[in-house]
């Protein structure tokens, strides 16, 4: 089977406000009775708001905007947009959001440990995982399932210190952007989390809390092959003009990443994303989803990482839902990712030659 010669990576270690809980939907009684279970259960955090309300976006990318604004709708979430080539911020949508403490990343804190399993070996692509009694499943299909017995085994392989180098390395619990005075970077345990260990760090990413910003940074640089940039936003029209990226670091990843992006794309193709795929375009996208219950805050959680298209990324994307029923999951974020690259695909976003970046100018 093929091996992976270890890479020469230099590791680097180093709320929303309680609104009013939205009105019963109609229907039968049995789903009004399931709806007020859920809202007893998540007091305070709706799944429906208006999440452009506070945001200052005089200087984002107009298309984009528009494309996410429309979206995410009505949720109540928030929508990180950035060119991978550079690492600008091209809009946030609920910024207020975005630039919180954070939130349990769920799954999508698997491709980060795909990476560590295959840059240290654990596994090769081919690899066969018993995940239940009769059933056995590679990396791809796995990945493409969200099959959580297969993560928490390579965590479990790998231990606690393997796991926390990697996900440091790829920027979590840090700050993922520059001169952002608002941001916080999230948290990062320094040992096991007392719930599941290492194993179910591995697969929900418990005891982990990420920012939106984290993971669109994260989801860049596996779109452009390996480089960390630190997200910039600008905010007036001199930051614009003398624009230039800067890189954190490089994580030496590129010859693992065609094996990552498999799984990411088999998850859109067939898998827990596959909500997100623009059926009436070309552009290609992948993602990983993630759905869980965040206990420190109390609230159902929905996140997808994703970028378009597969070949020539032209933007990455972490899409954030939070609320009190069952439509708050990862595969309604990708649903709303699927939106917003059907919109930009209709303004000719995709065909244009880079980013095209209109300009507000406050007037």
């Amino acid at each position: 089977m093929k091996q992976y010669a270890k890479s020469s990576i230099t590791i680097l270690l180093t709320a929303v406000c309680a609104l009013p809980v939205p009105a019963m939907p109609a229907g039968s009684a049995s789903t009004r009775s399931r709806a007020r279970r859920y809202v007893n259960r998540y007091p305070g955090v709706p799944t429906f708001a208006d999440s452009t309300s506070t945001d200052d976006s005089t200087y984002d990318d107009p298309v984009v905007r528009g494309a996410a604004v429309a979206a995410i709708g009505r949720y109540n979430g928030a929508v990180v947009a950035v060119d991978p080539d550079t690492g600008r911020i091209l809009t946030v949508v609920n910024q207020k959001l975005a630039f919180s403490d954070g939130y349990i990343p769920c799954s999508t804190i698997k491709p980060t440990i795909a990476l560590a399993a295959l840059e240290e070996n654990v596994i090769t692509p081919d690899t066969m995982l018993r995940v239940s009694r009769r059933k056995y499943m590679n990396l791809t299909e796995a990945m493409a399932r969200s099959n959580n017995e297969f993560f928490e085994q390579l965590g479990a392989r790998m231990g606690f210190d393997t796991v926390s180098k990697y996900g440091r390395l790829l920027g979590l619990g840090e700050l993922a952007g520059y001169n952002l005075p608002d941001e916080h970077p999230g948290s990062f345990p320094t040992v096991p989390p007392a719930h599941g260990g290492v194993a179910r760090m591995s697969s929900y990413g418990e005891g982990i809390q990420v920012t939106p910003l984290q993971l669109a940074a994260l989801s860049a640089a596996f779109a452009n092959g390996g480089t960390l940039y630190y997200l910039q936003y600008p905010h007036s029209q001199e930051d614009l003009q003398k624009f230039t990226p800067k890189v954190k670091r490089e994580l030496n990843i590129a010859p693992i990443l065609p094996e990552i992006r498999e799984g990411m794309l088999a998850a859109v193709l067939y898998g827990t994303g596959r909500s997100s795929y623009d059926r009436g375009g070309d552009e290609l996208p992948i993602g990983k989803t993630g759905t869980c219950d965040d206990h420190t805050t109390p609230s159902k959680i929905g996140w997808f990482i994703t970028y378009a298209d597969e070949t020539h990324p032209k933007i990455a994307l972490a899409v954030l839902l939070r609320g009190n029923t069952r439509r708050v999951k990862g595969p309604t974020a990708a649903q709303v990712a699927g939106v917003m690259y059907r919109k930009l695909r209709e303004q000719n976003y995709f065909a244009a030659s880079g980013s095209q970046v209109a300009v507000h100018t406050g007037n």
